[in-house]
Protein backbone atom coordinates (compact mmCIF):
# COMPACT_ATOMS: atom_id res chain seq x y z
CA UNK A 1 0.00 0.00 0.00
CA UNK A 2 1.25 3.39 -0.83
CA UNK A 3 0.25 6.16 1.31
CA UNK A 4 0.76 10.03 -0.26
CA UNK A 5 0.48 13.33 1.67
CA UNK A 6 0.00 16.83 1.11
CA UNK A 7 2.61 19.54 2.56
CA UNK A 8 0.64 22.09 3.73
CA UNK A 9 3.54 24.36 3.67
CA UNK A 10 4.34 23.71 -0.05
CA UNK A 11 1.09 23.61 -1.79
CA UNK A 12 1.01 22.80 -5.87
CA UNK A 13 0.88 25.81 -7.58
CA UNK A 14 -2.39 26.53 -9.02
CA UNK A 15 -2.93 27.37 -12.15
CA UNK A 16 -6.54 28.83 -12.45
CA UNK A 17 -5.79 31.34 -9.80
CA UNK A 18 -6.70 34.72 -11.04
CA UNK A 19 -5.47 37.51 -8.54
CA UNK A 20 -7.71 39.86 -10.48
CA UNK A 21 -5.31 41.88 -12.46
CA UNK A 22 -1.70 42.88 -11.65
CA UNK A 23 -1.17 45.03 -8.33
CA UNK A 24 1.09 47.61 -10.42
CA UNK A 25 -0.67 49.64 -13.35
CA UNK A 26 0.99 51.06 -16.10
CA UNK A 27 -0.59 54.52 -15.39
CA UNK A 28 -2.35 54.78 -19.04
CA UNK A 29 -5.61 55.32 -17.20
CA UNK A 30 -6.43 57.80 -14.07
CA UNK A 31 -7.72 54.62 -12.43
CA UNK A 32 -3.98 53.40 -12.85
CA UNK A 33 -2.43 56.39 -11.22
CA UNK A 34 -4.55 55.98 -8.41
CA UNK A 35 -3.71 52.39 -8.12
CA UNK A 36 -0.50 52.70 -8.28
CA UNK A 37 -0.74 55.27 -5.29
CA UNK A 38 -2.21 52.99 -3.15
CA UNK A 39 0.33 50.46 -4.03
CA UNK A 40 3.56 52.62 -2.97
CA UNK A 41 1.80 53.28 0.12
CA UNK A 42 1.23 49.83 1.34
CA UNK A 43 4.19 48.88 0.21
CA UNK A 44 6.43 52.13 1.05
CA UNK A 45 7.47 52.15 -2.26
CA UNK A 46 9.51 55.40 -3.42
CA UNK A 47 10.45 54.28 -6.68
CA UNK A 48 6.47 53.77 -7.74
CA UNK A 49 5.99 56.42 -6.01
CA UNK A 50 7.74 58.92 -7.93
CA UNK A 51 7.07 57.82 -10.94
CA UNK A 52 3.89 59.15 -10.19
CA UNK A 53 4.12 62.86 -9.51
CA UNK A 54 5.91 65.34 -12.18
CA UNK A 55 9.41 66.85 -12.03
CA UNK A 56 7.24 70.24 -11.63
CA UNK A 57 5.04 68.74 -9.40
CA UNK A 58 3.66 70.87 -6.43
CA UNK A 59 2.18 69.44 -2.98
CA UNK A 60 -0.48 72.35 -0.83
CA UNK A 61 -2.02 71.78 1.92
CA UNK A 62 -3.86 74.04 4.37
CA UNK A 63 -2.11 74.62 8.25
CA UNK A 64 -5.09 75.57 10.17
CA UNK A 65 -3.00 76.44 13.07
CA UNK A 66 -1.16 79.10 11.40
CA UNK A 67 -4.26 80.37 8.68
CA UNK A 68 -2.16 79.66 5.26
CA UNK A 69 -0.95 77.89 2.72
CA UNK A 70 1.65 75.93 2.55
CA UNK A 71 2.75 74.81 -1.39
CA UNK A 72 6.01 72.37 -1.68
CA UNK A 73 7.75 70.56 -4.73
CA UNK A 74 8.87 67.27 -5.61
CA UNK A 75 12.09 66.76 -4.14
CA UNK A 76 10.54 67.97 -0.29
CA UNK A 77 7.74 65.67 -1.86
CA UNK A 78 9.77 63.04 -1.92
CA UNK A 79 11.53 63.94 0.84
CA UNK A 80 8.27 63.82 3.35
CA UNK A 81 7.02 61.05 2.06
CA UNK A 82 9.80 58.51 2.35
CA UNK A 83 9.93 59.91 5.91
CA UNK A 84 6.26 58.72 6.04
CA UNK A 85 7.44 55.55 4.65
CA UNK A 86 10.42 54.81 6.80
CA UNK A 87 8.85 56.09 10.31
CA UNK A 88 5.22 53.94 9.55
CA UNK A 89 5.07 50.61 10.25
CA UNK A 90 2.00 50.42 7.78
CA UNK A 91 0.21 52.58 5.74
CA UNK A 92 -3.42 51.74 4.61
CA UNK A 93 -5.10 54.11 2.08
CA UNK A 94 -8.86 53.04 0.91
CA UNK A 95 -9.65 55.74 -2.43
CA UNK A 96 -13.40 56.23 -2.31
CA UNK A 97 -15.57 58.20 -4.63
CA UNK A 98 -14.59 60.64 -6.95
CA UNK A 99 -16.91 63.72 -6.43
CA UNK A 100 -15.54 65.65 -9.51
CA UNK A 101 -13.97 64.74 -12.63
CA UNK A 102 -12.76 67.26 -15.55
CA UNK A 103 -10.82 65.28 -18.03
CA UNK A 104 -9.45 66.16 -21.40
CA UNK A 105 -6.87 64.44 -23.99
CA UNK A 106 -3.52 65.39 -22.02
CA UNK A 107 -5.20 67.20 -19.09
CA UNK A 108 -7.66 66.04 -15.50
CA UNK A 109 -8.58 67.50 -12.76
CA UNK A 110 -9.68 65.30 -10.02
CA UNK A 111 -11.47 65.42 -6.58
CA UNK A 112 -12.04 62.41 -4.68
CA UNK A 113 -12.51 61.30 -1.14
CA UNK A 114 -10.09 59.20 0.81
CA UNK A 115 -9.26 57.00 4.38
CA UNK A 116 -5.79 56.61 5.19
CA UNK A 117 -5.03 54.87 8.25
CA UNK A 118 -0.92 55.03 9.65
CA UNK A 119 0.50 53.16 12.30
CA UNK A 120 3.24 54.28 13.80
CA UNK A 121 3.28 51.84 16.10
CA UNK A 122 0.32 49.83 18.08
CA UNK A 123 -0.84 52.53 20.25
CA UNK A 124 -0.36 55.48 17.79
CA UNK A 125 -2.38 54.93 14.86
CA UNK A 126 -3.57 58.29 13.32
CA UNK A 127 -6.49 58.06 11.24
CA UNK A 128 -7.00 60.80 8.54
CA UNK A 129 -10.69 60.85 6.31
CA UNK A 130 -9.70 63.50 3.40
CA UNK A 131 -10.31 64.82 -0.15
CA UNK A 132 -7.46 65.68 -2.45
CA UNK A 133 -7.88 67.76 -5.50
CA UNK A 134 -5.12 66.31 -7.77
CA UNK A 135 -4.50 67.74 -11.54
CA UNK A 136 -2.96 64.78 -13.55
CA UNK A 137 -1.51 64.90 -17.28
CA UNK A 138 -0.99 62.93 -20.27
CA UNK A 139 2.70 62.30 -21.17
CA UNK A 140 1.90 61.69 -25.33
CA UNK A 141 5.01 59.71 -25.45
CA UNK A 142 5.00 57.24 -22.64
CA UNK A 143 1.13 57.40 -22.54
CA UNK A 144 1.55 57.68 -18.71
CA UNK A 145 -0.87 59.81 -16.71
CA UNK A 146 1.32 61.89 -13.63
CA UNK A 147 0.25 64.13 -10.81
CA UNK A 148 1.42 67.51 -11.40
CA UNK A 149 -0.78 68.90 -8.49
CA UNK A 150 -1.92 67.90 -5.08
CA UNK A 151 -4.36 70.19 -2.97
CA UNK A 152 -5.00 68.37 -0.14
CA UNK A 153 -8.46 69.44 1.31
CA UNK A 154 -8.24 67.41 4.19
CA UNK A 155 -9.76 69.13 7.26
CA UNK A 156 -7.15 68.18 10.06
Amino acid sequence: MIYACTNPFAPKFDADFDSGGPPISDQSTIEGVFQNFQYAYTFKDTLIYGNLITSDFNFTYRDYENGFDVTWGRDEEMRTTNGLFQNSQRLDLIWNNIVLSTIDTLDANIVRSFNLNITFNPTDVVRIDGRVNVSLKLDPVSNKWRMTRWIDESNF
